[in-house]
């Protein structure tokens, strides 16, 4: 398994973001520096992965690069990136570079000097169809190919081993001096497959956990991921169909996508696709929707479909923004992530809480997919693997709800995203939906729960403290005759013991995660002991707060 499984992306357009002129001036600013502001902001987020949209030297929007080995001056230079890098890297924040290597600027190096030399240049083989039979829209002596009928985008010969080994070198430059993680590829859909296979051997044997996707807007992303070429694409496809499900009361769209993508026998079922609900090329999701109370619900599905989940920056916030016919500048403001005006700091509050649900929960990041209910207005989905099960329960509509399903299992369900809320659970499931609401439902015995951030929804999340089992905090001193030290001496064996809650449990044996290699306890519920049930060796041993004192999660008792 990639790092990208316990992964939340965070992606940033830097000029944008920093405010940057839209043309090149040539002057040296540091403007990106102002991410490292925003680092609590995104460990309170729940981010570990920071997506840059392209910082290399450009003419204009960062897509038109004209030195690939050097920060556009617009942000910094390479010293300050690195030290960027390294703040990060120490905050246990990865991070992922745009890789633009389909097409150049026009004051790349090596088209100044074909228009400079013309055919006695040594670059004209760099470029796609690059011949003198005619002229360029911009007046050149010589034709070319642009990326998509863009000619400020000369796009480049992927088939020339000199351009592919200056990409490559490049790609290296970057893992070795910053340490990068991996890198989106523009364009993906357009690009040769060959040079991605050369690209994935080159990366892999810097880093084996590297990670490569690329930009698929459409077309089969089997094409592009395999073993030997990229590991994802984005999900355009669930993108779309994840706002248009909410504004037109429609869950069927979205439920068929992922049913065709994800379910047992779907198209990408290898495929940990890049989830996202805006980003720069596309209209902010807080604009996109007709109703702004979807906003939950839409990062709620968003967190627990297989994939990794993104965030756009200040979507968290409920940004907006709109592409025009003249301009996307809209979509890439220039924020201050700790002052966004008019935020929207319920939103906030949710993703926080999604982003600890989804990194606590096996479920979501590795389990299959199956969808169990689908209405126009109410959804059912669960996300399992073989030791746990996630239902995902949705309304979009503005009243309460009866939703059922059947669980086809006899146990609880605990509600994590609400407080943990426990429910019986005997087949047939049928629950209240408020207005507007989604639940995650974890399958258990009724001790399972999420120790989560519990900033109210009004209020700005807060710093994340270390979780506790109950309400109240520990104590600022320990009791001599009841030292952390002590109690965890104790190891577990089979036998009898009471979990602090008051149920009696049963240990039977021990078993290793066949992903993990994590040790396990296996345990029944007294007294009918019919279902086997799991749960990691160090949770259970585990020493937490209750009532002002320290004690064991479960007790032995026999």
């Amino acid at each position: 398994m990639s790092f990208i499984h316990e992964s939340i992306v965070y992606n940033i357009y830097p000029l944008g973001y920093c405010g940057a002129p839209k043309e090149n001036d040539h002057v040296q600013s540091y403007r990106l520096d102002k991410v490292l502001d925003s680092v609590e902001h995104f460990k309170q987020l729940g981010v570990n992965v920071i997506l840059f949209n392209p910082v290399f030297e450009s003419s204009r929007h960062g897509y038109d690069t004209i030195d690939y080995r050097r920060i556009d001056c617009r942000l910094g230079d390479n010293a300050s990136f690195k030290k960027i890098c390294a703040v990060l890297r120490e905050n246990g924040i990865r991070v992922i570079l745009d890789g633009v290597f389909n097409h150049v600027g026009r004051e790349f190096f090596a088209f100044r000097d074909v228009q400079e030399k013309k055919w006695d240049s040594p670059y004209c083989g760099w470029f796609q169809n690059l011949h003198f039979n005619g002229s360029s829209p911009y007046g050149d002596p010589f034709w070319y190919e642009g990326w998509a009928g863009h000619y400020d985008l000369v796009k480049l010969n992927l088939q020339n081993p000199e351009v592919v080994q200056y990409l490559l070198d490049s790609v290296c430059f970057w893992i070795d001096e910053f340490g990068i993680d991996g890198l989106r590829l523009d364009a993906a859909d357009v690009m040769d497959c060959e040079f991605f296979k050369k690209l994935r051997h080159t990366c892999k044997s810097k880093n084996p956990d590297f990670w490569l996707y690329g930009e698929m807007v459409g077309g089969d992303y089997n094409r592009v991921v395999s073993g030997e070429m990229l590991d994802s694409v984005t999900n355009y496809e669930c993108y779309k169909g994840i706002y248009s499900s909410h504004n037109d009361h429609n869950y069927f769209e979205i439920a068929h996508s992922l049913n065709r993508q994800f379910a047992n026998g779907g198209i990408y079922q290898h495929i940990y696709t890049f989830n996202f609900v805006d980003n720069h090329d596309v209209n902010r999701v807080a604009s996109e929707l007709r109703d702004k109370n979807h906003l939950f619900n839409v990062y709620t599905l968003l967190f627990t479909m297989p994939g990794v989940p993104s965030i756009y920056y200040g979507s968290e916030y409920a940004v907006e923004g709109k592409r025009t016919w003249e301009s996307d500048y809209d979509l890439r403001p220039c924020l201050d992530l700790n002052n966004v005006p008019n935020a929207n700091t319920q939103l906030c509050a949710h993703i926080a809480k999604l982003s600890r649900v989804r990194l606590a929960l096996d479920g979501l990041k590795y389990g299959r997919f199956e969808n169990v209910n689908i209405r126009n207005e109410q959804l059912v989905y669960k996300r399992f693997t073989d030791n746990q099960t996630v239902f995902v329960m949705f309304n979009l509509t503005d009243r309460h709800e009866r939703l059922g399903f059947d669980s086809r299992c006899n146990a609880k369900l605990t509600d994590v995203l609400n407080g943990n809320e426990v429910f019986d659970c005997n087949g047939w499931t049928e629950l209240d939906m408020p207005p507007y609401s989604s639940r995650i439902l974890v399958v258990n015995d009724g001790s399972f729960a999420l120790d989560l951030d519990e900033a109210t929804p009004e209020q700005p999340v807060q710093p994340i403290e270390k979780p506790v089992e109950a309400e109240e905090a520990a104590p600022a001193a320990v009791e001599e005759n009841n030292s952390v030290e002590e109690l965890k001496e104790q190891e577990v064996t089979r036998g009898r013991y009471r979990h602090f809650k008051g149920g009696e449990y049963e240990v039977i044996g021990f078993a290793k995660h066949s992903e993990t290699g994590e040790k396990l306890v296996l345990y029944h519920i007294m007294p009918n002991g019919e279902e086997l049930w799991a749960r990691p060796y160090d949770m259970f041993k585990e020493i937490i707060w209750r009532d002002g004192k320290q004690i064991r999660r479960f007790e032995k008792l026999s």
